[in-house]
């Protein structure tokens, strides 16, 4: 809804969820690389103040970058029983969309440089396909540099 709200052109694309499998399992079943594949991450502050970071499926979250980009002490993952609560979304399924409370969105630069993303959309087993720029347009994210080799 909160896409066709914003006139994002998308695709959607479905697949067979396996639990704890990440983005390898759903990159292999749209024959996507799994860099773009874009994972949702729910983290929070040393004050519980939480966030979302977008982040390359085969990369992980320098915590230590990221709080020092977002201006904190510290970041690191919601439980998660907290990211549910504040997104709105089942672990598993958390789309950066509209979600249950306004919460800061920290983008992956390099995410911007990707064609096309397949990010979640908001179910466990669904993701859309579109255009990063509409990360930019939809959530007005703070572009940060944060990414590992995972």
């Amino acid at each position: 809804m909160f896409l066709k709200a914003h006139r994002v052109a998308y695709t959607e694309h479905e697949y067979a969820y396996v639990e704890h499998s990440g983005t390898e399992v759903s990159a292999r079943a749209l024959g996507v690389p799994e860099h773009d594949v874009v994972k949702t991450l729910v983290m929070q502050d040393e004050n519980a103040k939480p966030l979302i970071v977008l982040m390359h499926g085969d990369r992980k979250v320098s915590t230590k970058n990221l709080a020092r980009q977002a201006g904190v002490k510290r970041v690191e993952p919601c439980k998660p029983q907290a990211a549910q609560r504040h997104s709105g979304y089942q672990v598993g399924g958390t789309s950066p969309f509209g979600t249950r409370k306004k919460l800061p969105v920290y983008l992956e630069r390099s995410i911007l440089a990707l064609p096309k993303i397949y990010i979640n959309g908001g179910r466990r087993g669904f993701l859309v396909g579109l255009a990063p720029a509409a990360l930019e347009r939809t959530l007005a994210p703070r572009l940060v540099e944060v990414a590992l080799d995972d």
